[in-house]
């Protein structure tokens, strides 16, 4: 069974980065798959990929990470000015990120219209071959 927790980004907006880091960590180690609202900045993903690293073991294989945020192609000034405000005034908040375990994900798939997540086979937990 694949077990997905969403996280608001309300729960980690108020944590420093090494708190936010963790929290996450501490998820993903239950083999569950992390959804959480908005993206983190890039110095705490390098810190989540800098203590991942140092967590590995034969019981945690480490994570897969990916992170979607929209991106507008308008060309108009106006529209760019309008995107540009809307950004500052969400921060954080824009977009989506995905984190699993490497044990249960096996790849995740950034499309213009679609994410793929595809998961490891884990066999059977109800006894069937």
């Amino acid at each position: 069974m694949i077990t997905l927790q969403f996280v608001p980004y309300i729960e980690v907006a108020s944590l420093t980065s090494e708190r936010k880091v963790q929290k996450l960590l501490n998820i993903v180690k239950t083999n569950k798959i992390v959804l959480m609202q908005g993206r983190l900045k890039p110095n705490e993903e390098t810190e989540l990929i800098q203590k991942t690293m140092e967590l590995v073991d034969k019981e945690f294989k480490g994570i897969e990470l990916c992170t979607i945020y929209p991106e507008s192609k308008e060309k108009k000034l106006w529209s760019q000015v309008r995107n540009t405000l809307i950004k500052f005034l969400v921060g954080g908040r824009d977009g989506f990120t995905i984190i699993g375990p490497a044990s249960v994900v096996k790849e995740i798939r950034r499309n213009p219209g679609k994410i793929e997540l595809f998961t490891q086979n884990l066999g059977s937990s109800n006894g069937r071959r």
